[in-house]
């Protein structure tokens, strides 16, 4: 598997815990109960999975090696993504602290928690879309197979090192469970 085919293997599980937290929001925006311990779990995922495995590859391997190849960081599309990874850890940070008050039955916080699992819920599925389709194809045209070889063995690490052996696999099902609900 390339290293563009293994993020977007990646992007399809966590479509599926973002389809989880899109139904969490639009039921506590119906009135609907709060279930905090799938929301915690879903926080977990996105922390764990989605920024400590998934961007981890892509900040630290693919895209400086994307930029060693005249892509900037501070303009175009590794620029943007590196922008949207920060504005969804600070989602993920506004959908943990408004937590602990939806869990006591604070409406406001209720509401604000619908809010923000839904602002990353489209920021993540936007963001999504530019990486498969705009900036893996383009990944896929400049770096050749040696480089993606290297990358590959890079993005093995990244998982032994940030989240341990196995667990990828425990978040994968984890993930099905979560969209399941």
């Amino acid at each position: 598997m390339t290293p563009t085919e293994t993020l977007k293997h990646e992007h399809k599980i966590v479509l599926m815990v973002l389809q989880g937290a899109e139904r969490e929001a639009l039921a506590i925006q119906g009135g609907g109960e709060i279930h905090a311990e799938r929301i915690e779990q879903m926080v977990d995922f996105f922390k764990n999975f989605v920024d400590r495995c998934h961007h981890a590859k892509e900040e630290r391997h693919l895209f400086p090696a994307l930029q060693a190849k005249g892509f900037s960081a501070d303009a175009g599309p590794v620029a943007v993504m590196l922008h949207e990874h920060d504005q969804g850890r600070a989602a993920v940070r506004a959908i943990a602290g408004s937590l602990p008050g939806a869990r006591s039955g604070d409406r406001t916080a209720a509401g604000a928690l619908a809010e923000a699992l839904l602002g990353y819920v489209e920021l993540l599925r936007n963001h999504i879309f530019k990486e498969d389709n705009v900036l893996f194809p383009m990944a896929d045209q400049v770096l050749p197979a040696e480089e993606q070889a290297q990358l590959a063995g890079l993005f093995d690490k990244v998982e032994e090192e940030e989240i341990g052996p196995g667990v990828h696999e425990r978040y994968h099902q984890l993930a099905h469970e979560l969209a399941r609900g």
